[in-house]
């Protein structure tokens, strides 16, 4: 059974552009095997791209995930999730933040939308 993926298996799997995987890939993310010219992703490629777009979604930088990729292969799981804590707890704390200020930027356009609503 081949478990890898070509560029284009990848690509569909996680919605993303050819584009998107190349960077990937050039910032030292994703090492795929290569033969020739084709690219192909086994089960740690495609863990990695899991984590990845998982961080985006959360919004810790590109570097920020590549350094947090690289401790695991430097120090080990252990020390890679001390890190993911404190990285967890500072995006926490920001979205947090944004959530509040969002909150208030809703409660006011509500406002502003029934004292117009009032006038007509």
């Amino acid at each position: 059974m081949n478990d890898r993926l070509s560029f284009k298996e990848m690509c569909e799997k996680f919605e993303v552009t050819p584009r998107t995987l190349r960077y990937y890939e050039y910032i030292e993310l994703l090492s795929p095997q290569k033969e020739g010219r084709a690219r192909f992703y086994g089960p740690r490629e495609v863990a990695r791209m899991t984590l990845i777009l998982r961080g985006r979604r959360f919004g810790f930088s590109l570097e920020e995930l590549r350094q947090w990729l690289l401790i695991y292969d430097q120090q080990g799981t252990e020390e890679q999730n001390r890190v993911w804590i404190e990285l967890a707890d500072r995006q926490l704390s920001i979205l947090q933040q944004q959530y509040d200020e969002l909150g208030v930027t809703i409660a006011d356009l509500r406002q502003l939308r029934d004292q117009v609503a009032e006038t007509i």
